[in-house]
């Protein structure tokens, strides 16, 4: 059993970088990241990080945030759907601020 050739990765090999749910996560830890830095708040989100679930589903960690923060985050939010901008106006918009900075 131990010596016989393994043609399949158990668990003890098992790596997260062979798994959609690790990119999925991460993609969007980084467009959230960019959207953050775009706004100025780098800073009051310490622990946002890509992450797996023991099920391999990616998660996003926002972890922890100040009153402030959420009351800031919450009228970004307020605004962005009063604009009315399609999701891809605002990515658009987003990323031609990022060039220029």
């Amino acid at each position: 059993m131990r010596d016989e050739p393994r043609d399949h990765q158990d668990a003890a090999q098992w790596s997260p970088l062979d798994s959609d749910g690790w990119y999925a996560a991460r993609n969007a830890t980084s467009a959230l990241r960019d959207i953050l830095t775009a706004a100025g708040m780098e800073k009051d989100f310490p622990y946002l990080r890509a992450d797996l679930n023991a099920f391999g589903h990616g998660l996003i960690e926002l972890g922890r945030v100040s009153p402030a923060t959420a009351e800031r985050l919450a009228e970004l939010l307020r605004l962005a759907l009063a604009s009315g901008k399609t999701s891809k106006e605002a990515d658009e918009s987003t990323e031609q601020r990022t060039r220029e900075d």
